[in-house]
């Protein structure tokens, strides 16, 4: 990344299970606690980062994100995690890389368009596009290359993980766990390019906005975001959520560091 500044990676995850091994992997690591949450503090592939855990919902990534950035001088922020898939082309075991996000259950209306963030004039917020490229493609290597060295052979089966994507688009948040397929549908006709739902991205792109720092978000597709949501959804998250962001963040670090 081209900046005078030195890069510190603020790397947030709603749940433990999807940040299992980075603060593990850190050289250095310093815990810092402030605001109930812990912030580790130490260097991942040769890249200054911080890791905490958000929870869930938009409040809690909002807060999360800001404290990173006006305590701990990160200049950079990465959301990893998993998300409900929006569309049909997007299956379990994707890869969605966000290019832009927004807040489905903002609705101001009739002060305000509906999805639009009062007094910003904003629906989307666009991620980093030089950080969101390098995240990409550290996806993309890690589906071509490292998913059968770093999943078992009956998870990649059992999740139908053979043939996974990575996708780059809009994903949508919200207070919400989308598990009804009605829901998901009339979110799809309000908002045709749709890839993902989840229920913490779009509040961490507003905080960066508003303070001006690159950020990118990277959802692993866990469910259909339906009836059947909830089904496995720990299993998936443990099974092969933690490892596709553990390998994927270890190869933008690497790719970071040049």
């Amino acid at each position: 990344m081209k900046s005078h500044k030195k890069m510190r990676l603020g790397i947030i995850s709603a749940l433990h299970e999807e940040q299992q091994g980075l603060v593990e992997a850190m050289q250095g690591p310093q815990r810092r606690s402030h605001g109930m949450r812990d912030y580790t503090l130490g260097t991942l592939w040769n890249i200054d980062a911080v890791c905490v855990l958000s929870r869930l919902g938009k409040v809690a990534a909002a807060m999360t994100a800001s404290i990173l950035v006006e305590k701990y001088g990160v200049t950079h922020i990465v959301f990893t995690g998993v998300a409900g898939s929006g569309d049909k082309h997007v299956k379990v075991g994707d890869i969605v890389v966000a290019e832009a996000l927004l807040q489905h259950d903002m609705d101001a209306r009739p002060l305000f368009p509906r999805f639009e963030v009062p007094l910003t004039g904003l629906q989307r917020f666009a991620t980093d596009l030089e950080l969101s490229t390098q995240l990409a493609a550290a996806a993309e290597d890690f589906l071509r290359d490292d998913v059968s060295s770093v999943l078992k052979a009956a998870d990649i089966v059992a999740f139908g993980l053979q043939h996974a994507q990575v996708h780059r688009g809009l994903i949508a948040s919200g207070d919400q766990f989308i598990s009804s397929a009605a829901h998901l549908h009339q979110l799809k006709v309000d908002i045709p390019d749709l890839l993902a739902v989840e229920m913490e991205g779009a509040a961490v792109a507003q905080v960066c906005f508003e303070l001006g720092v690159p950020f990118t978000v990277m959802r692993t597709i866990s469910d259909n975001a339906n009836e059947k949501a909830a089904v496995d959804f720990m299993r998936f998250v443990q099974t092969v959520a933690s490892p596709y962001a553990f390998t994927v963040i270890q190869q933008l670090c690497q790719r970071l560091a040049g």
